[in-house]
Formats: structure tokens, sequence, C-alpha cells
């Protein structure tokens, strides 16, 4: 399964990855571009990957959900050249209950965004360009946020306890949170 399209995203066919009569509960996060960013206005995204590495952290991330809910969780990621209103990740997260499905898409988005080798480079009606969360220890992050890791949060696979995330928000290209 590839995680990483360069078509637009079809939110309908991905819901019907994970929908099923047993599963009651689909929640579902799509992340759209937006057309501003720390006051500048954005015309433009384009998202880069290193391919095997991002496809390979994906597929973990999306098994670790599966691991800690009994949920099946459906992963895209656009890469490419984007225009604003764009979906640039779409994830839906189904169970026999809503917050088993709830908190499997959260904590998708949130490690999507920590650990997967993804760079957002906005272009601006100014003309310029720059590469989002390119500062500090993440390199070109989008996030701007952490490493990977290949085990949960808390240092176990397979745990059924529910994703607490201490502080959850983005960083701007300067670090400070959005």
């Amino acid at each position: 399964m590839s995680y990483l399209v360069t078509d637009q995203i079809d939110v309908g066919a991905l819901l019907a990855l994970v929908q099923s009569p047993e599963r009651g509960g689909v929640a579902c996060f799509l992340g759209t571009v937006r057309n501003h960013h720390h006051g500048r206005e954005v015309v433009r995204l384009e998202y880069s990957a290193y391919g095997p590495m991002a496809e390979a952290e994906c597929g973990r991330i999306v098994a670790e959900a599966g691991s800690r809910w009994d949920v099946v969780v459906a992963l895209r990621h656009r890469i490419g050249e984007l225009d604003i209103g764009d979906t640039a990740v779409a994830i839906a997260a189904a169970s026999a209950h809503r917050d088993e499905a709830f908190l499997a898409c959260r904590y998708v988005i949130e490690e999507v965004k920590r650990r997967v080798p993804i760079w957002k480079r906005e272009m601006y009606a100014d003309g310029t360009a720059e590469w989002v969360g390119a500062g500090g220890e993440a390199g070109k992050r989008g996030s701007g946020e952490g490493e990977a890791r290949g085990s949960g949060e808390d240092g176990r696979q397979g745990s059924r306890e529910a994703y607490r995330p201490v502080e959850v928000g983005a960083r701007d290209s300067d670090g400070t949170r959005s």
C-alpha cells in the first residue's frame, strides 16, 4: 500500500477502506493548504519526501495505531506541488466506537508530523520560498519536531492505553508554537 501520493486525495475512497458494518465510529482528519503562514501570504506548497523511509514509517505508525486500539486506519499524504485548499494529508480511522477512532486518528497525525521524513516548502505571494521548519534539530522537517523512533511514545508496541499528548501544536519556522 502506498501512503505517499502525487494525485489529489480521494477522501471517499479512503473512508471506504476503513468502513464496515462492525465499525460504527469513523474519525477523519484532513490537513489542507492554507493561504497564510506567520503573517505572510502563501500561494502554494511543495511537499517532498524520502520515499522509501517515509513509506516504511507511515506503515509502522498505522500498525502501531492498530495495535494500540481496535481500529482500522487509512492514511495518504500528498507530495509535489499543492494549491491553496488542496488536501495535503488525510487520515481515516474506524472502530466499533468513536473514542478509539478519535484517539487513533489523532495519534496517527501527530506521529506522521513528528516522525515521517516529509518536507514542506512554502511559496509566497512576494515570489520568495521557504522550507517550513528548516531550522533547529529537525532539519527540513515540516513540523520542526522530533526524530523517528520505532516504537510507541511510551516505548512499548501493542499498548492499548490511550494516547495522551503532553503538548500538541505545530511549530512555526522560528520554532515557536502556532
